[in-house]
C-alpha cells in the first residue's frame, strides 16, 4: 500500500535548498529534485512544490521532523487518507513552530475529542478562551501566516516523486 501527499517549501533562503533536497531524499529513499522559483511574498526566498507518494503513514511526519529545527524555512506537508490512516497536514513557520492536524476527505482539519474536552476544560478554569483555543486547534494562526505565501504560489510548477518501496 502507498500513500500520497504534497511537500509545499513556501519559502526558503537559496542556500538552504539544496540541504531541503537531501532531507526529504533521506526520507523518501530516493533523489530529490525540487523546481524552486522566486517567493513574491518574501523577496530574496525560494518556493518549491513536490507530490510524493511513499509508504503508508508516517511519511508527512518524517518530512516534518527532517525539517522543523530549520527556523529560516516555511513549509506544509500532507499526507492523504488510506486505509487504516487518518490523513494528515503539517504546517511550520519560525514564529509558530509545527502545527499538526488530522485531515478529512475534504482536507477539513478534524479536531479529536480528547483535544476539544482538554480545551474546553482550560478554558473552564481561565486558561485561555474557548475561542482562541478552538482557532488553535484548527491552525488558524498558521493559515494566516502562510496564505500570502500559498496565494505567491499559484500556478507554480509541481512535480512527482515515488519514493523506493
Amino acid at each position: 500500500m502507498t500513500a500520497r501527499g504534497v511537500f509545499y517549501v513556501h519559502s526558503a533562503p537559496p542556500a538552504l535548498c539544496p540541504h531541503i533536497e537531501w532531507a526529504v531524499a533521506g526520507v523518501l529513499g530516493v533523489p530529490a529534485s525540487l523546481a524552486w522559483t522566486d517567493q513574491p511574498a518574501a523577496p530574496g526566498t525560494l518556493r518549491a512544490e513536490l507530490c510524493w507518494e511513499g509508504g503508508t503513514g508516517g511519511v508527512a511526519a518524517a518530512i516534518t521532523s527532517a525539517l522543523r529545527n530549520w527556523k529560516l524555512l516555511r513549509f506544509e506537508v500532507t499526507e492523504d487518507a488510506s486505509p487504516g490512516c487518518d490523513g494528515t497536514r503539517y504546517s511550520f513557520t519560525p514564529s509558530l513552530g509545527v502545527f499538526t492536524g488530522v485531515t478529512g476527505a475534504n482536507g477539513d482539519i478534524l479536531v479529536p475529542e480528547d483535544r476539544l474536552r482538554t480545551a474546553m476544560a482550560n478554558a473552564a478554569v481561565g486558561k485561555f478562551t474557548i475561542e482562541s483555543e478552538l482557532e488553535r486547534l484548527l491552525g488558524t494562526p498558521w493559515d494566516n501566516e502562510l496564505e500570502p505565501f500559498r496565494r505567491a504560489g499559484d500556478g507554480a510548477p509541481v512535480r512527482w516523486l515515488h519514493a523506493a518501496v
